[in-house]
């Protein structure tokens, strides 16, 4: 049984510890890194480096495929209740530990169209897109590297010694450099989505939602290695909530600065972002531009929608009386951008897991709209391609 806290050794310091890592790894199917992005910011304190899980969960539409050791197994179950089950089974259940994130568990990719698994939505959208709804890994063992410390731990519920010996026994492999073959290309040209933004404000006239959030999909064809852009895009953006996945489908880059939803020992926080001005290079100029954007009107309205939606998803699991709204309308400044941001608390039962909190709050309001259901409808109407 691995009730306990994993074996822990410390490996020499080095600030880009999980890239000299991870780069040897990348090319691995389920090989996964959770990056800060060097961001002066609290919440760009750790990196997190997995690969090779025990287990494998892929869901496409209504099924999901369960991979351990030799066993397959396919099932038609609620994905999150069967990766609930298969964390269980698992049975890693490690003490909170404040420097150690994340000490072995899932790890992976939840798609916006999981979400259909748990309302119900039309089906008007093309379905072209060959990534699962759901991908996730259930590792035993994890990199740790610690930014405030400056510390680069190795964890695991095995022997630790032994995957010390692995990690450093994964080769670099050689990487062509990552270049762009075709220009950027929308899946809509600028008046068919003026046209899409139209029918949305209809929407919003005649008080079928108060918000949508409408997007377009840019398409173009490359060569090269995707781990490459990573480091690229990393060091350009330096978004504390990034995260390069090598899926058997594909790559998933991700630079975010929103963190959708956190539960750290039973306590939860989710800190939508609504509200975006660019950074000045002028640093009064830059101030006046967040000063603007924390009294927009039509941003904190925005943001107001957004916390009360989320207020509603995280109140349906939570503990009654514990959702709290601390901060509403802060700006926080990023690289390029500024950023109005509100946090969301609560507390979870005891008898309910993370999983329960992930599927009363998919996808995340900020993507949406509101109300979320007729958003989600919305957008299925309104977007040629599903997300």
């Amino acid at each position: 049984m691995k009730t306990l806290s994993p074996a822990v050794i410390t490996l020499p310091w080095r600030q880009d510890a999980a890239e000299f890592y991870f780069s040897r790894l990348s090319h691995l199917p389920w090989a996964m890194l959770l990056h800060s992005g060097y961001a002066d910011h609290p919440y760009s304190r750790f990196d997190i480096v997995v690969a090779d899980p025990i287990c494998t969960l892929t869901t496409f539409g209504k099924e999901t495929v369960v991979s351990e050791s030799e066993k397959r197994t396919t099932t038609t179950d609620d994905p999150l209740q069967v990766l609930q089950q298969v964390l269980d089974r698992a049975d890693i259940r490690p003490t909170h530990n404040e420097d150690l994130p994340f000490q072995g568990g899932a790890l992976g990719l939840f798609g916006y169209d999981l979400g259909r698994r748990f309302e119900s939505l039309p089906e008007i959208a093309e379905q072209d897109i060959v990534l699962p709804d759901m991908a996730v890994g259930i590792y035993d063992w994890a990199l740790i590297v610690d930014h405030q410390r400056h510390t680069v731990s190795l964890l695991s519920h095995n022997d630790v010694n032994a995957r010390r010996a692995w990690l450093e026994s994964q080769q670099f492999s050689p990487q062509e450099d990552f270049t762009l073959a075709s220009d950027w290309q929308s899946n809509m040209t600028r008046e068919q989505y003026g046209e899409k933004f139209r029918l949305v404000q209809e929407y919003l006239h005649s008080g079928d939602c108060y918000q949508v959030n409408l997007a377009q999909r840019f398409h173009a064809t490359y060569s090269g290695d995707e781990w490459q852009a990573f480091l690229q895009l990393n060091q350009a953006n330096r978004a504390p909530f990034s995260a390069f996945l090598r899926l058997e489908q594909g790559a998933i880059l991700s630079l975010s600065p929103e963190r959708f939803i956190l539960c750290d020992n039973s306590e939860i926080q989710t800190r939508p972002i609504k509200g975006t001005l660019p950074r000045l290079p002028d640093p009064q100029e830059d101030s006046k531009q967040a000063e603007k954007l924390a009294n927009s009107a039509k941003d904190r309205a925005e943001n107001l929608m957004i916390v009360d939606l989320m207020r509603n998803d995280i109140g349906r699991v939570a503990v009654a009386g514990s959702v709290k709204v601390p901060e509403l309308f802060v700006v926080e400044p990023f690289p390029a951008v500024h950023h109005l941001v509100s946090t969301i608390t609560a507390r979870l039962p005891e008898q309910l897991h993370a999983s329960d909190l992930l599927r009363a709050a998919f996808p995340g309001g900020s993507i949406t709209g509101a109300p979320k259901v007729r958003a989600m409808e919305i957008i299925d109407e309104l977007e040629p391609q599903r997300r």
